[in-house]
């Protein structure tokens, strides 16, 4: 076997290795075999053996030497590895987001969960200055009910967005719940805040955090456009 022969055989096996690697982490993940994270890692370890065997097969391929089928599987998943990481271009590395960076809704029973178990659940004083830059539209559910009100409507919105609900204090207008992303079976922490305002409405701030990783994809931040757009939209007067 010639040294030409080698190579491609090589670059045949990596697109064979990354394309079960980017198939299996999210499988094991989705079956709960692993944790969310290792699965997440098996599957950006295919990404990016992909991406590196894909480049190489396609100067290899234009240099008239062939693709073939591994080569082929690592164009692919490369590919689809780059297109999925350019979702985060620009979205900062944090993964707390709240309507209200300066006293953002507490944690209570969320560090009384296992998984936090250790972990600092208060909101770090830096992403504030981040979020602002990045989401400054965030802001919180203003809505014209009082509190008992205000808060009947955000845990129906909360339940209703597939969160699930782990405290409910109406008294105290205080709300917790998780969200759990259906492929890889990540967690987030959600906080919840009704507070009374003078002149009769309600104002409703959202935090949202995630248990695993240093950014979130945007994920955090939409979650609470989504949950504001939602609240204010139960409350407005049919057209």
């Amino acid at each position: 076997m010639d040294d030409g022969t080698s190579r491609a055989g090589r670059r045949n096996a990596f697109g064979v290795i990354a394309g079960a690697l980017f198939v299996i982490g999210p499988a094991l993940a989705w079956l709960r075999i692993v944790p969310g994270i290792a699965g997440f890692g098996l599957f950006a370890l295919g990404g990016m053996v992909g991406l590196v065997a894909g480049v190489a097969s396609v100067v290899q391929a234009a240099r008239g030497r062939g693709l073939g089928r591994g080569g082929a599987l690592a164009v692919a998943v490369g590919a689809v590895f780059l297109a999925l990481a350019s979702r985060g271009v620009g979205v900062p590395r944090i993964n707390d987001f709240t309507t209200d960076p300066t006293d953002p809704p507490a944690f209570t029973y969320a560090v009384t969960l296992p998984p936090n178990a250790g972990r600092d659940m208060s909101y770090p004083k830096a992403f504030a200055d981040i979020q602002r830059g990045c989401c400054a539209d965030l802001h919180p559910a203003r809505v014209r009910a009082g509190a008992p009100e205000a808060f009947t409507r955000a845990e129906a919105v909360a339940r209703r967005m597939g969160l699930t609900v782990t405290r409910s204090e109406p008294s105290a207008g205080l709300l917790e719940a998780t969200a759990t992303s259906r492929l890889f079976g990540f967690q987030d922490d959600i906080a919840i805040r009704v507070r009374p305002e003078a002149d009769g409405t309600s104002r409703i701030d959202m935090r949202s955090k995630s248990r695993d990783g240093q950014g979130d994809f945007g994920v955090n931040a939409a979650r609470i456009r989504t949950f504001v757009q939602a609240v204010e939209a139960a409350g407005a007067p049919p057209r």
